[in-house]
């Protein structure tokens, strides 16, 4: 239950707020006073956001005052095509009252130019490092204390900048995110270049047709860098596919980058053309910040944008690009009643699903997860609908300063008149099907990775994983530290052993080239952790409920076996091939995956506050060769 005090508070310097709200600059003619307006009664402006001890600025941006800007496409000819795309320091607008923003970006552009190849068509990119300076972003840590929501709204609450952060070099790997490849090309973290220098990627695009996106991957960089806008889209068509499908093509299919910012504010607390990652410090020894999420949602780069459509079906390509956000995006008509009727799923991560899918309530998507989209605008002709972030439990479009949605709204879109043309629904995809248990062999290696609780011991990162390996079960009741007993669902019982926890740790996970393997991944926290396996793709075999009473936070083991309580149903948007999976809670999630590109990788959680204490390595070789191996 919420604290009625606290309430009370909000209520009051809300009001305080929304009374002494003020348009950011007057550059544009689109720029208005709004001195005497409030959120109620003036709905495209964004609402005053929750105080941090001392009232906050309001997030002050008119909502819908730009269009979508649709990224340039790069489309590389002919199979071995050659390919340039440079990382450069530019400025980007991101809303008509503010100043143009500085930003690390692919060619001049957030997002990057969309890369777009035909299936087994092989290119051979080369990423040219021609970034200088610092990272173009204020970071701060704001101290822990009386704080409420801090990161609700723009400005620093009075914290110093980060000072190291003008220390790092502009270094800089670029992975193709989902890109089946060897691990010479996936962009190791460690394999980043310094400006001057150029990494060199051959992507083979030997997958289905499917939406990936490239982004920078250097180690301990990625949460301000892609903050930073180094992140484009990548799409892998398939022509004769995707037209036999009758799905929307040309000026009809968008790519659509979602992403949650904050902006830093000037002398007068107004927000400024800079990027603010302002996070909290919950604890300074051993130090513990918070994640990242920001008042201002951006769309290509634009903040709250619009996009004139036709009354026809367009297809959206849906990729999440936040440091922490999930985003559970539903569409609304005027009155704010939903509209999902409209909305076809069709595609998840690495693909085209079967057939597609009405899709009934939000779908949500995590960070590094994406959505194939069909929405129908033939039925709103005339009318301005919005695409909405709809807060866990929350009303759609209502905003939830305690659950992190100071202002809900995504984008708007304005359908025009004109004869509707109504969308057809596609027949079936020719290249999709959908995995059972019976199509992995029963002698597939498991791989099982144990995501612990909080301070499961001294010492112990916050967020962590361990990666474990069976071993025979415990011969006494109570096991020790870093052992986890679980009950599968035909009563086995299986006992895995901590084998490896830090990156730095061995390398525990060879997998044969070309086997089928299931990896477990078992979650005793409450967080929801996307987990992403490099190099392959893999489907969702099962999702299950876990009771952890059996687990013991004093020593970091199980006293009795965990218990599965049962399956839970997977959503639509997990039926599909994917890279990155949901991993919540209580949980035990189960996937299947192939792995037919040989090398060095990693998996890790998409979290890029978690990353780098959730992140291990992996290698994939040829099966003669693992047999060498003393």
């Amino acid at each position: 239950m919420r604290d009625p005090d606290l309430l009370r508070r909000r209520l009051l310097q809300t009001a305080t707020l929304a009374s002494a709200a003020v348009v950011v600059g007057a550059e544009t003619s689109r720029s208005r006073d709004v001195t005497q307006t409030t959120p109620e009664t003036t709905p495209e402006y964004g609402p005053a956001s929750a105080p941090s001890r001392a009232p906050g600025p309001p997030l002050a941006l008119r909502k819908f005052a730009d269009p979508l800007r649709v990224p340039p496409v790069l489309r590389p000819r002919g199979d071995g095509a050659q390919l340039t795309v440079r990382l450069r320091p530019a400025r980007v607008r991101v809303h008509s009252q503010l100043p143009e923003v500085p930003m690390w970006t692919f060619d001049g552009h957030f997002p990057g130019p969309t890369i777009e190849v035909s299936k087994d068509q092989l290119i051979r990119v080369t990423w040219k490092n021609e970034l200088s300076g610092t990272i173009p972003l204020v970071a701060v840590e704001v101290p822990p204390g009386d704080a409420e929501r801090p990161k609700n709204h723009p400005g620093r609450d009075g914290a110093d900048p980060v000072e190291a952060l003008a220390t790092l070099p502009p270094w800089a790997a670029v992975h193709l995110h989902g890109a089946h490849t060897g691990g010479g090309n996936d962009g190791w973290a460690e394999n980043a270049v310094l400006p001057g220098a150029a990494q060199l990627s051959e992507y083979p695009n030997s997958q289905p047709a499917t939406t990936l996106w490239y982004h920078d991957h250097a180690m301990h960089l990625t949460r301000y860098t892609i903050m930073a806008g180094l992140a484009g889209f990548y799409l892998i068509r398939d022509r004769e596919e995707e037209e036999a499908l009758g799905l929307p093509s040309g000026t009809y299919d968008i790519p659509l980058m979602l992403c949650d910012r904050n902006l830093d504010t000037d002398a007068d607390g107004r927000p400024a053309g800079r990027l603010l990652n302002k996070v909290v410090l919950r604890r300074t020894e051993p130090k513990v910040i918070s994640e990242f999420t920001g008042p201002y949602t951006m769309v290509n780069g634009v903040i709250w944008p619009y996009l004139e459509v036709k009354p026809r079906a367009y297809r959206f390509r849906v990729a999440n690009v936040s440091n922490y956000r999930t985003f559970r995006l539903m569409l609304l008509d005027e009155d704010g009643r939903p509209a999902m009727d409209a909305v076809r799923l069709v595609g998840t991560d690495q693909g085209l699903l079967k057939a597609p899918v009405t899709a009934t309530d939000a779908i949500a998507l995590a960070s590094a997860e994406r959505a194939d989209l069909v929405i129908d605008f033939s039925g709103l002709r005339g009318r301005k609908v919005r695409l909405v972030n709809v807060p866990p439990g929350g009303e759609p479009g209502q905003a939830d300063p305690d659950g992190d949605v100071p202002e809900p709204d995504v984008m708007q879109f304005r359908v025009g008149g004109g004869f509707p043309v109504a969308f057809c629904t596609p027949k079936r995809s020719s290249s999709f099907r959908r995995l059972t248990e019976a199509d992995v062999p029963a002698d597939a290696p498991r791989r099982w990775v144990v995501i612990p609780p909080p301070g499961a011991y001294p010492g112990q990162p916050v967020n962590t994983l361990w990666e474990m390996e069976e071993a025979e079960p415990a011969s006494r009741a109570a096991t020790p530290a870093g052992v986890i007993q679980v009950a599968m669902a035909d009563g086995h019982v299986r006992t895995l052993r901590r084998a490896a926890q830090a990156y730095a740790d061995r390398t525990g996970v060879m997998a044969a080239l070309g086997q089928w393997e299931r990896w477990h991944f078992l979650a005793l926290t409450r967080e929801v952790h996307p987990m992403h396996i490099h190099g392959t793709s893999f489907q969702v075999l099962s999702r299950s409920r876990v009771d952890r009473g059996g687990y013991d936070d004093s020593t970091g083991g199980t006293t009795t076996p965990l218990k599965q309580l049962g399956e839970e149903p997977l959503a639509a948007w997990e039926q599909g091939w994917k890279d990155t999976v949901t991993v919540t809670g209580g949980q035990l999630v189960t996937v299947a995956a192939r792995f037919d590109h040989p090398g060095r990788f990693v998996y890790h959680c998409h979290l890029l506050e978690h990353e780098m204490d959730m992140m291990r390595p992996f290698v994939v070789m040829p099966h003669h060769i693992m047999m060498l191996q003393h």
